[in-house]
């Protein structure tokens, strides 16, 4: 699995968190080590894993999150469990279960990594003090990264502001006669503000609203920051645009193409990801 992979410091034992798709997995090697060692890690993840309380657990949170876990399998581990014969590693279970909640990674960072929820749980039966430990700094950690996250929405919000100056310049310079009323004003601001909206979100700020009746703020103020990077683009593009004369179905043909280009790019750029 890729993602980014952090670590956190719980009671002198360096734990790996690996972030991906937006769900946060735990290396409970690294868990297994504040335990029994290095040495011992493997075989006390073995022995956790291969019990039916670990087994229920494990099958019951793959059957509510995992559409193509294999059931049948899960039902024939459970039936051996407890049996002193029975014997079953994580890669084993995710080898013939075809399960997402575990996985092992080589190389760097390696070992067996659960998604947090799993991994709470065996931190519960291998040391309650030391998981109470372990939920402060995991819950530290996000509170960082959203603390992080809400800096450079932030960032992006105000630099899409000072560019929707420039934006609404070149419109009052190239739309608006000199004779028209305050309202009407307003009315092509709005229109060429939506002409941006449906470019990037697909949608009127209206049309959002009535989607989304509950939501507080508008439509923009509930973008990502891919969103953001994007929109701030296009102010300034519809500027350059609005000086060549171009007519707004001209532009906005344009701009949404423009910004299909930038979110794809922006998407896939590694330096982005780095700022979540």
């Amino acid at each position: 699995m890729n993602g980014k992979t952090k670590t956190i410091k719980v009671q002198n034992t360096e734990i790996s968190i690996v972030t991906s798709n937006g769900s946060d997995f735990i290396c409970i090697t690294d868990i297994a080590k504040s335990k029994g060692g290095e040495s011992r890690a493997a075989d006390i993840i073995k022995n956790w894993v291969r019990s039916r309380t670990t087994l229920e657990f494990l099958g019951t949170w793959e059957i509510m999150y995992n559409p193509n876990f294999k059931v049948v399998e899960f039902d024939h581990f459970k039936m051996q469990a407890g049996l002193p014969s029975f014997v079953l590693s994580a890669g084993q279970w995710v080898e013939k279960t075809n399960a997402i909640g575990i996985y092992v990674k080589l190389g760097k960072y390696g070992g067996t990594y659960a998604h947090k929820d799993i991994a709470f749980e065996f931190c519960s039966a291998i040391s309650p003090i030391f998981k109470l430990y372990l939920i402060k700094e995991f819950q530290r950690l996000k509170e960082d990264e959203d603390e992080r996250l809400k800096l450079n929405w932030s960032i992006q919000r105000t630099l899409a502001k000072v560019n929707y100056r420039i934006h609404t310049d070149a419109i009052k310079e190239n739309l608006i006669p000199a004779e028209i009323s305050l309202q009407q004003m307003s009315f092509v601001y709005a229109s060429e503000a939506d002409m941006l909206n449906v470019a990037l979100f697909g949608k009127t700020a209206h049309q959002w609203r009535i989607e989304n009746p509950d939501a507080e703020g508008n439509i923009r103020d509930h973008a990502t920051i891919e969103q953001l990077v994007v929109l701030s683009n296009m102010e300034s593009i519809n500027a350059v645009l609005l000086n060549q004369q171009l007519n707004q179905s001209e532009r906005l043909t344009q701009l949404n193409k423009i910004a299909i280009i930038q979110m794809r790019s922006l998407i896939n750029n590694q330096n982005l990801k780095k700022l979540k």
